[in-house]
């Protein structure tokens, strides 16, 4: 039962090209945001469209993947984990996000 905890699943598209940022001791790490579409019916029965957009957090080796050959958008599937995490603003004001933090990428379409 442990496997199915925290697990997340999506496909969609790369909102725009990854950030990728390296640390001094050569430790890379990419981010970026992935549309996922959706629609259903009002109670008009109208279909209405919607974008989410999820940030990703990519680490470690998969980094190379995002390198070369993920740019805005690359349709992809990606599984990992829920994060949350909070910082002080340059105003002292607290932020939080939740993001995915990947550890599996699937290349999808051509």
């Amino acid at each position: 039962m442990n496997s199915i905890k925290n697990k997340v699943q999506l496909i969609g598209r790369l909102g725009q090209d990854p950030d990728i940022k390296t640390f001094s001791n050569g430790e890379k790490i990419a981010r970026f945001n992935l549309a996922i579409d959706d629609s259903y019916k009002d109670k008009q029965g109208n279909k209405v469209e919607r974008t989410y957009w999820h940030p990703i957090v990519v680490k470690n080796g998969l980094v190379s993947i995002v390198e070369n050959y993920v740019t805005k958008g690359k349709e992809i599937a990606i599984e990992g984990k829920l994060v949350n995490r909070t910082w002080d603003d340059t105003e002292g004001k607290k932020q939080y996000v939740v993001e995915v933090v990947a550890n599996e990428i699937l290349l999808l379409g051509k």
